[in-house]
């Protein structure tokens, strides 16, 4: 009796050998902008002495100053009795827009080596700085206007829906105008200059130091059309009670932010590896 035996060839197929699929990467563009955000945190508030300190010494800074020179010159600020909320409700909202955009525009120069790593694009380089910017200036805004709050009779009814709907006006328009100005500054450098020239005459006509109110008709119809001048009249209707501020309009200035923001965001998407190639 012979014995038969089977050969490998002979057997029932096997099936091949899969490899173990490749689970995607969860939350890649949170922990990118994550990394993102603690690298600006260390090399930006973590290299010079007193860090974040420095961000808040600016604003009480310049709310001092105006204070103080505006004193002497009238017995009492526009609204209210009390110089440094006048001052600071109009000042912290437009440096928040005014740091937001700078810090933006400057997104993909900044984090440009680690644009070379497919991992990191220019959306989570911009992303990260307006987290970290914004986060810290609504940190300086509550500790300002808390201190104004606790060490003066300010007599204010907060009203937090206007106050927050400021903040976020005010984070509106740094994120659409920076992410526009980013996209401009990197195609054309002289922009950046130009950008600097036209943009200081907005802290004057952007109603830090008057009300829109009391400006002659012909001034406000002009200045409506800064969005500014509606994001710190928001501000100051969240801290007053009795003024009104009728002439705030949100959709304007979120429109404004929002297409801003579209433009820029086409024009990065569009010419961003002819930027970083440049």
């Amino acid at each position: 009796m012979t014995e038969t035996r089977l050969s490998p060839a002979s057997g029932p197929a096997l099936p091949p050998a899969r490899r173990p699929a490749q689970r995607p990467r969860r939350f890649k563009t949170a922990r990118t902008v994550t990394a993102l955000v603690l690298r600006e945190m260390s090399s930006t508030y973590g290299r010079s002495p007193g860090g974040y300190i420095w961000a808040l010494l600016d604003p009480i800074g310049g709310i001092v100053m105006l204070s103080v020179v505006f004193s002497f010159i009238i017995r009492a600020p526009a609204l209210g009795t009390n110089f440094p909320l006048f001052y600071a409700t109009g000042f912290l909202p437009f440096l928040m827009y005014s740091d937001l955009g700078a810090k933006l525009m400057g997104a993909i120069q900044y984090s440009r080596p680690l644009l070379a790593y497919p991992g990191v694009t220019w959306v989570d380089a911009v992303l990260g700085r307006f987290i970290l910017n914004t986060l810290t200036q609504v940190a300086v805004f509550c500790l300002v206007s808390g201190g104004i709050l606790l060490l003066f009779r300010t007599g204010a009814f907060l009203d937090m829906v206007a106050i927050l709907n400021a903040l976020a006006m005010a984070a509106a328009l740094g994120l659409g105008i920076g992410t526009l100005n980013c996209f401009l500054g990197e195609v054309f450098p002289v922009w950046r200059t130009i950008w600097s020239i036209l943009n200081r005459p907005m802290f004057i006509i952007s109603g830090v130091f008057f009300l829109y109110d009391a400006m002659p008709p012909l001034a406000r119809d002009i200045l409506w059309y800064n969005p500014l001048v509606h994001v710190i009249g928001e501000m100051r209707r969240g801290f007053y009670g009795t003024y009104d501020a009728p002439f705030v309009t949100p959709v304007y200035v979120y429109g404004f932010a929002g297409v801003c923001l579209v433009f820029g965001m086409i024009f990065l998407s569009r010419y961003h590896r002819d930027i970083l190639n440049a």
